[in-house]
């Protein structure tokens, strides 16, 4: 497409000369600009992706693909019935019964306002989120009066695995002195650790049989967790389960139950995306103002050549591929120092901490422990090419106002 003489030419034509000195200067920061918005793209939606897939992941691992949860009332009855039908549906992997309920945590160091959750040590157990996380005594001791803390929470209020601490229901006992509060002590057995602050500092784990006593739901708990094979077979489980428990129950997958938090992170993302993609635009802008002063400044050239037999459509070519040279190395270093930065990140998210002192990822505004990044090459593969699409626009104008160039007149004021 480019024959010798035009690559010749706008290689010279990019390199700084006295005259041209100022043109390079602005070429280069068109460069600097593409290379920039590029990576920051890239950087950007691969942090946002990692983010979505790493909280899914979590909120996944501890509350199941969906939930069956009574039509009428706080509480299932008879969920053994529905535990039955609904881990026969082919492709279930399991079905936990649960019981949650909100309570007052009290400590000699202090007290917080926790979510008490009850499930059996096997199906705690059988998390391997919540498994891989645990650090305590053996999981076989997990009944009668022992708990499970988020270590988070555990810190906050000074325990360990050992202590003794004391929960205060919201509900009250009848007594003849009146209505109390309900007290009872438990043996802090360990603590888990989800990589969500959420969980970590506000939950509790408690046996079945003990929180089911706890908040006065004897046989009953509050919903069935459904965990599928896999996240693609859960939207037929979901359509199966349903069908299945129908005027007995109600069935909400993990998208329903999350729904306005996912559309959060959706949102930003896009926004993000959108917001960025202005730093090259402004960058092929700067390129467009760089290209138009080049060919001012290489009127004569332009005359010369023209008299000299080069065609309108060599002129245009030349100034053509000077842009798109900046087009396209400025995307390649962008692409470059992109996938460097997310391959990194956690590296230089500490060195940047140390070297401000202050932590830049905190775990309880953005909920997860550590800064992930998942890079979707295709989504890098559609930014490169939208930004030289872009650098390919902005050449075009400054090339055709080249193509134009009268050589008599710009030899005539030479």
């Amino acid at each position: 497409m480019f024959n010798k003489t035009e690559r010749l030419l706008a290689f010279r034509y990019l390199k700084s000369r006295k005259r041209t000195g100022f043109v390079s200067v602005i070429a280069g920061f068109s460069l600097l600009g593409i290379m920039l918005g590029v990576a920051t793209l890239i950087i950007v939606t691969s942090v946002m992706n990692g983010f979505k897939e790493e909280l899914m992941g979590r909120i996944l691992g501890l509350n199941g693909h969906m939930g069956i949860y009574p039509e009428f009332g706080a509480t299932l009855d008879d969920y053994q019935e529905l535990q039955d039908i609904v881990v026969k549906i082919p492709n279930v992997e399991a079905v936990i019964p649960v019981v949650d309920g909100q309570a007052m945590l009290s400590t000699e160091d202090g007290q917080a306002g926790v979510m008490v959750r009850g499930m059996s040590a096997d199906d705690f157990g059988a998390r391997s989120l919540l498994k891989s996380g645990y650090i305590g005594e053996n999981l076989v001791n997990f009944h009668k009066n022992h708990v499970i803390l988020g270590w988070r929470l555990a810190n906050k209020l000074a325990v360990r695995a050992g202590d003794s601490i004391t929960f205060i229901s919201p509900k009250a006992n009848l007594t003849a002195f009146g209505s109390l509060p309900k007290m009872k002590s438990y043996t802090v057995l360990g603590t888990f650790n989800s990589g969500m602050s959420e969980y970590d500092g506000n939950f509790v784990f408690m046996p079945l049989d003990e929180a089911q006593k706890f908040f006065g739901v004897k046989d009953k708990v509050s919903h069935l967790e459904v965990f599928a094979k896999d996240l693609s077979s859960a939207a037929e489980v979901m359509d199966t389960a349903f069908d299945a428990v129908q005027g007995k129950a109600s069935v909400y997958d993990w998208r329903h139950t999350n729904k306005a938090f996912f559309n959060a992170v959706e949102v930003e993302r896009n926004v993000m995306f959108l917001i960025l993609t202005l730093i090259i635009i402004v960058a092929a802008f700067n390129m467009i103002s760089g290209l138009i002063m080049l060919v001012q400044d290489k009127a004569k050239d332009i005359a010369v050549l023209r008299t000299m037999g080069m065609s309108r459509g060599g002129i245009q070519r030349v100034f053509l591929l000077s842009g798109l040279i900046v087009g396209v190395v400025g995307t390649l270093a962008g692409v470059i120092l992109g996938l460097a930065f997310c391959y990194n990140i956690d590296s230089i998210k500490a060195w940047l901490e140390s070297l401000s002192g202050h932590e830049l990822f905190s775990a309880e505004v953005y909920f997860l422990s550590h800064l992930p990044a998942k890079v979707e090459l295709t989504e890098v593969t559609w930014i490169g090419l939208m930004s030289l699409a872009l650098a390919f626009l902005a050449t075009l104008y400054p090339s055709w106002k080249a193509s134009k160039t009268d050589p008599v007149e710009a030899l005539r004021y030479e």
